[in-house]
This record gives C-alpha cells, sequence and structure tokens, in this order.
C-alpha cells in the first residue's frame, strides 16, 4: 500500500516537474503595434504571430498589443531597443529625425505607385539591416501603406487654398509638408486622430484612405484628394539578443513567418487601397483627382524636400537613391 502510494506521490511529482519544464520551454514576446485591431497591418501582425505559433507548436507565443495599448507609436522603437518588447512594429518615417535614411519613403513623389515603393523598399533595406544591427536589432519585414492623399474639409483646387489649415503632422515630412505650403502643424499620432478631428484640433491631414476609413475621418471632413504622393512603410522590428536568445528551429520559423507576412502585406495594401476607397465613398467622402495646379505646386514640395534630404543625409541618401533610380 505505502509502495502503491509512493509510485503515485512519484507520478505526481514526474508530471508537475513536466509542466513545470513545459512552461520554461515556452518563450513569451510582446508586439507592441500603434493601429487598431481591424487595420491590415495589425491584422497582418496577428495571422504572423498565429503563423509562429503553429509552427513552434506554442513553444514562442508573441502577443501583438494594438492600438498604441502598450506603447505609444514613438515609444515603440525604444521598447524593443531597450529590451522592453522583444518585437514591435513602426512607422519608419517617425524616425526620420534619428536617421534621415530612416524617412526615405515618407519623400512625397519620390516612389509613388506600389511598383515603385517595393523598388524603393529594396534598395533601403541593406541600409535598414546595418542601421538596425547597430541598434542592436534586426529588420524582420515591412508593407507600405496605400499611397497618400490629402483630407480636407473644404475644396481646394491649388496649394495656396491650404494656408493657414490646421494640419495633422506625424513625422518630420509631414511637418515640413505644412511648412511649404503655409498650413499650420499639429502633431497628432493614429490613436489620437479621431478626437483632435472631432475636437477642431485638425482640418486636414495627408494619409491613406485605410487610415480615413478607420478613424471615421468622414464623420468630420468630407474630400480626399487622392494625389498618391508616397506610400510610407510600417517595419517589424526585432530585439537582436531576442532573437538570439531561441533556438535554431524557432529562429527559422520566425524568419520564414516574417516573410510571408511581408509578401502577404503587400498584397493585402494593394487589395485594401481600393476597398478603402470605395468604403469612403459609401460613407460620403468625396473622392477627388486633384487639379494640374494643386499637383504641379505638390510636385515642388516634393522637388525641395528631396534636396533638402539629400542634403541632410549625405553620401548615403545620395547613395540610396542611387541605387533606387537604377
Amino acid at each position: 500500500m505505502k509502495r502503491r502510494q509512493l509510485s503515485k506521490a512519484l507520478i505526481s511529482t514526474l508530471f508537475a516537474l513536466g509542466g513545470i519544464a513545459s512552461a520554461q520551454a515556452q518563450t513569451k514576446w510582446d508586439l507592441p503595434a500603434a493601429y487598431p485591431a481591424n487595420n491590415f497591418h495589425t491584422e497582418n501582425l496577428v495571422q504572423f504571430a498565429n503563423d509562429v505559433d503553429k509552427a513552434t507548436a506554442g513553444k514562442l507565443k508573441i502577443t501583438v498589443h494594438a492600438n498604441a495599448s502598450l506603447f505609444k507609436a514613438p515609444e515603440i522603437k525604444r521598447a524593443v531597443q531597450g529590451g522592453q518588447a522583444q518585437i514591435g512594429e513602426i512607422l519608419l518615417a517617425n524616425f526620420q529625425n534619428e536617421w534621415q535614411i530612416f524617412g526615405a519613403d515618407g519623400l512625397p513623389f519620390l516612389a509613388d505607385s506600389y511598383e515603385e515603393s517595393i523598388k524603393l523598399y529594396k534598395a533601403q533595406r541593406p541600409f535598414l539591416d546595418k542601421k538596425l544591427a547597430e541598434q542592436g536589432m534586426m529588420l524582420l519585414y515591412a508593407v507600405a501603406w496605400p499611397p497618400q492623399g490629402i483630407y480636407v474639409k473644404k475644396p481646394i483646387s491649388s496649394a495656396a487654398d491650404l494656408k493657414g489649415v490646421k494640419w495633422r503632422a506625424y513625422s518630420p515630412s509631414t511637418a515640413r509638408i505644412a511648412e511649404l505650403v503655409g498650413a499650420q502643424p499639429v502633431t497628432v499620432q493614429a490613436a489620437e486622430l479621431s478626437q483632435a478631428m472631432a475636437t477642431g484640433v485638425i482640418e486636414s491631414y495627408m494619409s491613406s484612405g485605410s487610415t480615413g476609413y478607420d478613424t471615421k475621418t468622414y464623420e468630420h471632413i468630407k474630400y480626399w484628394y487622392d494625389t498618391q504622393a508616397w506610400l510610407p512603410k510600417n517595419a517589424v522590428i526585432m530585439n537582436k539578443a531576442a532573437f538570439e536568445a531561441l533556438d535554431a528551429a524557432t529562429k527559422q520559423a520566425v524568419l520564414k513567418a516574417g516573410a510571408e507576412a511581408d509578401a502577404r502585406g503587400w498584397k493585402l495594401s494593394q487589395a485594401k487601397n481600393g476597398e478603402y476607397i470605395e468604403l469612403l465613398k459609401k460613407n460620403g467622402m468625396n473622392i477627388v483627382a486633384p487639379s494640374a495646379q494643386l499637383k504641379a505646386d505638390m510636385k515642388k514640395v516634393g522637388d525641395t524636400m528631396l534636396k533638402e534630404w539629400l542634403d541632410k543625409a549625405g553620401p548615403e541618401g545620395k547613395a540610396l537613391i542611387d541605387a533606387y533610380k537604377k
């Protein structure tokens, strides 16, 4: 009887130890993101996390924290760099002041189509890999937003019509556009955009159909000028030490799921672009083709900003633009 009790106790202990070993074997990563759960970038992140979970049989669990719920947009890069989060999604153009190359895809009319944006991404990637490695991070993948247009409360036919308008700025380039057209830049991140429009803090901004729909911009602003100005990219970055701590099979699973999220994300972005424009129309937004004058004015803004950017970016910037224009 005692032997039987002992065997039961031994079996219970072994099960408990097995449970502890299993818990110890599981790694948990936090993935902060700045955009809503129903945004296509966030949905792509969730799919990526599920793919990793499945490929590693639950060994690596990645939790996506949407809508800036864990860290605000400007804090995510530092959080990943410092190891407070193992992986995160950032808008590259937000960090142009830190290093000009981060803002290359925020330059108006440099790469103004999906084809050109992918070309710029390929030229930019080696520069990004090198810089992030120096900062103890790795670039997993990057996906472009749909082309950017101008949301504005009133009809406009030239850049002069934007003079004095309260303009949302979320990156150095969007703030500079405001200055060049005579608008009044106001810094507002994505998570606060709806409130900023509702309270009259801003009257205009440049973004994609995706952002306009996500934030219900149509409730406050009725015109979107389809300027196709640029396609900024969201990049998913990892803490290098956290990645290196994984075993070989888990590393491979992360890289494979990342490559799949990259390809899927670009397709999603293109498909969603048309969908979002239709949804904006359905909700009362006027989708307007820019006049020849507005296009010429904005092209002039783009030329000025490219020159300024090249002056600041130096030889690295020139090398990037040369590689892109090859």
